[in-house]
């Protein structure tokens, strides 16, 4: 039975193994795909993607890339970014690193690239180098010593790409920003989240335009985002982690480890231990 997906939250959850410095993921669409619902969103870890085969755009930072095939994205920690995919065929490698491991490279001065968004296009040499190092790269990433070698490798190789051109945004692409700082709260400490009113205080809005202006950018109150956020991360932790379904509902700050089974299975339409040996087989 395949693990039902759940909607991304926009300050979305990466969880990294404990001790691990990357999660690599090769992901292939055959022709039938649809086109990929645009959600903003950022997190802790940076990201590389390696595309093959892509039809779309990059939204983040306040500009806006065309993506094509063989073309290379990079997006540093908590930076705001959205991927608009056309339907139909598609591939890529996803290579989360966390953020420590970018910043020791970006400090030396080969690294500056890696301080900021970039989309590039490598040439044909350096191209079948990067696709060389990303097989490796999905190969080796159960050997973390091996994985982080070839990961600091395939960004010294990607930072030297030749850049794709960006076209600005207008002022509406940053109007969540306003709401960052609450989301960056219930990012920090998700199981003692700000109520309504103490996100409201937090952006410095007052409550009723803080919720109005939420559920606009959103789709959804405060409330409703909060637990949307606390499922996405259990369910990422049920996947990656040895923890009982009973301890992740405290450690997320469900009321009880029952009201946390209930609204997993109202959301999934399957119970938290059904959702682990789905996805762990």
């Amino acid at each position: 039975m395949p693990v039902p997906h759940l909607d991304r939250p926009i300050c979305e959850p990466v969880q990294l193994r404990p001790g691990a410095r990357l999660r690599v993921r090769r992901i292939v669409e055959g022709g039938s795909a649809a086109p990929s619902a645009p959600f903003p969103h950022y997190h802790d870890v940076s990201e590389l993607v390696l595309f093959g085969r892509v039809r779309g755009q990059l939204v983040a930072d306040g500009m806006r890339y065309a993506l094509t095939d063989g073309c290379v994205v990079f997006v540093p920690s908590l930076r705001q970014h959205d991927f608009a995919l056309e339907g139909g065929p598609r591939d890529w490698t996803l290579v989360q690193i966390d953020a420590g491991t970018v910043a020791a490279l970006a400090d030396a001065p080969a690294g500056e690239p890696l301080r900021g968004v970039f989309c590039a296009r490598p040439e044909a040499a350096l191209a079948g180098r990067i696709a060389m190092l990303g097989d490796w790269l999905v190969e080796a990433a159960d050997n973390d010593a091996l994985a982080a070698s070839l990961a600091t490798l395939l960004l010294q190789a990607v930072a030297s790409a030749p850049r794709i051109e960006g076209r600005r945004e207008d002022a509406q692409s940053d109007a969540l920003q306003r709401l960052r700082p609450a989301l960056e709260r219930l990012r920090h400490d998700p199981a003692h989240a700000p109520s309504a009113d103490e996100a409201a205080a937090l952006c410095a809005l007052s409550p009723a335009y803080f919720s109005r202006r939420f559920h606009q950018q959103l789709g959804m109150a405060w409330s409703e985002y909060v637990r949307t956020h606390r499922l996405h991360l259990a369910s990422q932790m049920l996947l990656e982690s040895d923890r009982s379904a009973a301890s992740i509902a405290i450690a997320l700050g469900f009321s009880t480890p029952s009201h946390f089974g209930e609204l997993f299975q109202r959301r999934f339409g399957i119970s938290p231990n059904a959702y682990r040996r789905a996805g762990t087989r």
